[in-house]
């Protein structure tokens, strides 16, 4: 059987497969809410034949969207639609995720489609908020700095998005530390320019997510899996290194968090990244190395591309973003491709499958 497609077992639950459906922003929602486009678009990965699916970016909070068309779980309201998702995803055999997130600084911006640009309040947006008062470029709102009760307020939203998530029947939780948004604006010494007990030292720069995984960790059954991402390193001098990420998922792993998502970057507007099929692969070896699963992110295209990752050593889960959006049915294809004949299809769509 190729390694794509066996089992992963993390606490209680058993990927049947090592493909994951990345976090995907849809920038489709109103006031938070899952609606019919959601459905489609993480249940058609499910039948598709993906192990795991996360939903995009969800936001902890109103002002923790990227755009004010993201998804939320920041009330209980958001439950029934998330509920009906997850219960259609499990229906097909795959496992419901979900990336719990804070845009921080990135906040209150337009979808891409509409060039990500700034809305000021007076056009529905709202003052983005961040570890210090640095604007991510010119073009964006210089955010307001956190003060210390901010700050535990928004531990606190981390962890009662999680007692929502569990009660939407999410079975892993993944929290984002990547991509600019605001943990990853605490981690990175480029966007984090206090000099509390949230900035400056290692330990401080690391303190508003060894907190939230406590917290998180605190609601969230022991049973079920924790993950979370990083941007293993910031692409530019200065900053976040591999050597911090290394150093970084000894002190996650023992805190509880079960596997690293392994991406790159975003903190800054003028990081150099040299972005090309498995560019980032190599930091999920480098994490991995401390003994702690890792998934791997970034240009992989190709069946035979994530079957040499996963039997290198590199890592232990692929997850794939716009490949997936290219195909929603990858995984099944793949199957056929790496010579795995007894990989489950939806019975609706068994004659369709190819016979030896």
């Amino acid at each position: 059987m190729p390694q794509l497609f066996t089992p992963l077992t993390l606490r209680s639950i058993t990927l049947k497969n090592r493909i994951v459906v990345s976090p995907m922003c849809q920038y489709s929602s109103e006031d938070g809410f899952a609606n019919d486009w959601h459905f489609v678009h993480l249940g058609s990965r499910a039948v598709g034949g993906a192990g795991l699916v996360f939903t995009e970016a969800t936001a902890v909070t109103p002002g923790g969207r990227i755009s004010p068309h993201d998804l939320g779980i920041w009330k209980d309201e958001h439950i029934p639609q998330l509920k009906k998702i997850t219960q259609f995803i499990e229906q097909q055999g795959a496992v419901p995720g979900i990336q719990l997130a804070h845009a921080g600084r990135k906040a209150s911006v337009t979808e891409p489609w509409n060039d990500d640009k700034l809305i000021p309040e007076s056009e529905g947006g709202w003052k983005t908020i961040a570890p210090s008062p640095l604007a991510f470029s010119d073009e964006k709102d210089t955010p307001l700095e956190l003060t210390i009760p901010e700050i535990k307020k928004l531990v606190d939203d981390f962890k009662a998005a999680a007692v929502r998530a569990l009660a939407a029947g999410f079975k892993v939780i993944e929290i984002h530390g990547a991509h600019g948004y605001l943990i990853n604006e605490f981690l990175s010494p480029l966007s984090n320019k206090r000099t509390d007990e949230y900035g400056g030292s290692y330990e401080n720069r690391t303190r508003f997510l060894t907190e939230v995984i406590d917290a998180v960790r605190s609601v969230w059954p022991q049973e079920l899996p924790l993950f979370l991402r990083i941007s293993a390193i910031d692409w530019a001098e200065g900053g976040w290194t591999i050597e911090d990420s290394v150093k970084l998922a000894d002190i996650v792993k023992r805190k509880g968090v079960d596997l690293i998502d392994c991406s790159s970057g975003g903190v800054v507007s003028y990081a150099k990244i040299p972005a090309k099929p498995n560019y980032q692969v190599p930091f999920a070896a480098a994490v991995r190395g401390t003994g702690i699963p890792t998934g791997a992110v970034g240009i992989i295209v190709t069946a035979g591309q994530a079957e040499e990752i996963l039997t290198s050593g590199q890592a232990d889960l692929i997850f794939m973003a716009r490949e997936l959006l290219r195909d929603a049915y990858f995984p099944l294809r793949a199957a056929t491709e790496l010579g795995y004949d007894d990989m489950p299809w939806p019975v609706q769509y068994e004659r369709a499958k190819r016979k030896k």
